[in-house]
């Protein structure tokens, strides 16, 4: 796309110069074959050094179509960090978190990549904290000090039960009072949810529930807040009850679900290196955005190099400027 698409009228001029220039060459070799011995001719201006001398003007001729649509504006999609968006980490502190399918924990190496991610979101984003187990805790409102939230993360600590529609909730409720502060959703930044779980809801027993995991993934697509889940851990985890190790495999089904009710993503993890990679894919996502903007510096660069090309050309060569 260009910006001012009438300059690349200057084509015309170009094309012009182009045949002007073969025109002036085509006439003075007429001229010089009608009054010239043709033997003198050869040795003066030998067919080798004629093909050469026309490189700088081919050169300038490149060099000032470059200029000419970097005159006329091209524009590219550029990837520049967000000013402002809000984000709320909802992690799952259910005890089936405390299983070592991943090393050393699935809630150490979750604290370990939630620190990590807010350590490079970008500075302009909003960062929350929601917990849940049998209930959700709003351990940190969204805020641009993401150090806050790093600190709540280190501090989570497990409980009995899964409550996953009211962590997503809890996320909503955070996210629509930061909106009326900021003045209404029409100028609210967009926002997303990241939820982190390893099982399935068991508060409320059917997702569906009007405090449902579902139900709140529904709500979350009303309000045009993606719920972006990851399932986090193995289908062989166990985690040790009074003495009993309990199975405690991850539930993907439910989590995709949820992320597709939402209009978000859905990711799995099971190692703290793969739950840092999808936090680095969702800080590209979430931290940057997409802006359509001035590109004509490549092409005036490469014009601007062309032309000085073509003069140094012209003097190696012809021992003057075309």
């Amino acid at each position: 796309m260009l910006a001012s698409p009438w300059w690349l009228l200057l084509f015309v001029v170009v094309i012009g110069l182009g045949v002007a220039y073969w025109y002036v060459q085509r006439m003075r070799r007429k001229r010089a074959l009608r009054f010239a011995n043709l033997d003198l001719l050869n040795q003066v201006a030998p067919q080798e050094r004629n093909r050469w001398r026309h490189v700088p003007i081919a050169l300038l001729l490149v060099s000032l179509a470059l200029l000419t649509v970097a005159l006329a504006g091209p524009q590219a999609d550029r990837k520049v960090p967000r000013n402002k968006a809000t984000v709320i980490l909802v992690i799952d502190v259910s005890r089936s978190m405390n299983a070592t399918d991943v090393a050393p924990s699935r809630i150490k190496a979750a604290q370990a990549a939630g620190k990590k991610f807010a350590d490079e979101l970008t500075d302009g984003i909003n960062l929350g904290l929601i917990s849940f187990a049998g209930t959700a805790a709003t351990l940190v409102s969204p805020t641009p000090d993401h150090n806050a939230t790093k600190e709540a993360i280190d501090k989570l600590r497990l409980d009995d039960k899964t409550a996953t529609g009211e962590g997503i909730f809890a996320a909503i409720q955070q996210i629509q009072t930061l909106n009326a502060v900021l003045g209404g959703d029409k100028v609210a930044p967009p926002a997303r949810i990241v939820l982190l779980s390893d099982g399935k809801e068991t508060v409320p027993d059917d997702p569906d529930d009007p405090r449902g995991a579902f139900t709140a993934a529904r709500k979350a697509k009303e309000e045009k807040i993606p719920v972006s889940t990851i399932s986090f851990g193995t289908m062989s985890g166990t985690v040790d009850l009074e003495g009993d190790q309990v199975p405690v495999p991850v539930d993907d089904d439910s989590l995709r679900k949820i992320a597709n009710l939402s209009g978000g993503q859905f990711f799995t993890a099971a190692s703290l290196d793969e739950l840092n990679k999808v936090y680095e894919t969702l800080q590209q996502q979430i931290g940057y955005e997409k802006r359509r903007g001035d590109n004509s510096r490549p092409w005036l660069i490469a014009g601007t190099l062309l032309a000085l090309i073509s003069a140094f050309a012209a003097l190696a060569i012809n021992r003057r400027l075309p």
